[in-house]
């Protein structure tokens, strides 16, 4: 007989997997296919495109590691590249699993859960975990994120050959949605000013850094771009914010 404790962390962990048909996870997934057309078209395995999609996980840091093994780079420069990538998931993680956290709450669930937090995931929880009871939201978020992980990475498996047999036309169109759903998101994610500086110094800097040293220009204009968008946030932006407050004081 089941208890009824379990009947519950079920029913939380089942409305977690209903967070699929969401609109962020529909054009996630639709963006998988794309993927999955990228790693076709840069010569990746299909093996090796199903494996990067459930370990990896983060949709722009699989783009990084395709970009820079396709452009000759090391494997030091690509660890390095899609690890500075993936720093920016640490604040998403630090907003996130304190509100999922209870009481008794594992320490080591947290950690393998904390895998499956992304910017879909991040938006998606961020907008429905205060409507689940906290001692549920532990299977909430794991019904969610699991889910979302696991079927797009049988996306990218059934559709990594579909795409090769779809027009030149449609293929382009679905290449394109993953660059298009990764500026979008991060774009409307962005809280902060510095966030916003830097992806625009990157949009511009990313193609002039790409034919002055192709092998390394993520890498470069990631350390480069991000300093030079912090220090103009710290040194222009606030100084204004604090102009503009105390003549507003005055």
């Amino acid at each position: 007989m089941v208890s009824d404790k379990s009947k519950t962390r079920l029913y939380w962990f089942l409305a977690g997997m209903r967070g699929l048909f969401s609109l962020p996870s529909l054009i996630l997934m639709t963006s998988f296919v794309g993927f999955s057309a990228f790693a076709l078209e840069s010569g990746i395995p299909r093996s090796e495109a199903v494996f990067m999609t459930f370990i990896v996980w983060a949709l722009p840091a699989k783009m990084i590691l395709i970009g820079m093994m396709t452009g000759g780079a090391s494997l030091a420069a690509c660890f390095l590249a899609v690890t500075l990538s993936s720093v920016r998931m640490m604040p998403m993680v630090a907003s996130i699993v304190p509100e999922m956290r209870s009481k008794g709450t594992p320490v080591w669930l947290l950690l393998l859960l904390s895998h499956f937090i992304a910017i879909t995931a991040w938006v998606f929880t961020s907008q429905n975990i205060h409507q689940v009871p906290r001692p549920a939201r532990v299977a909430y978020f794991a019904g969610f994120g699991m889910t979302l992980a696991l079927v797009n990475t049988l996306i990218v498996f059934l559709s990594y050959g579909a795409v090769s047999a779809f027009p030149p036309l449609m293929a382009g169109v679905l290449f394109f949605l993953t660059p298009v759903y990764f500026i979008a998101s991060i774009w409307a994610t962005a809280r902060h000013s510095v966030v916003r500086i830097a992806f625009v110094v990157g949009i511009v800097g990313g193609p002039l850094f790409a034919l002055i040293e192709p092998e390394f220009d993520i890498l470069y204009v990631g350390i480069g771009g991000g300093t030079l968008a912090y220090l103009f946030d710290r040194y222009v932006v606030r100084r204004k914010r604090l102009a503009a407050a105390g003549e507003g004081e005055a």
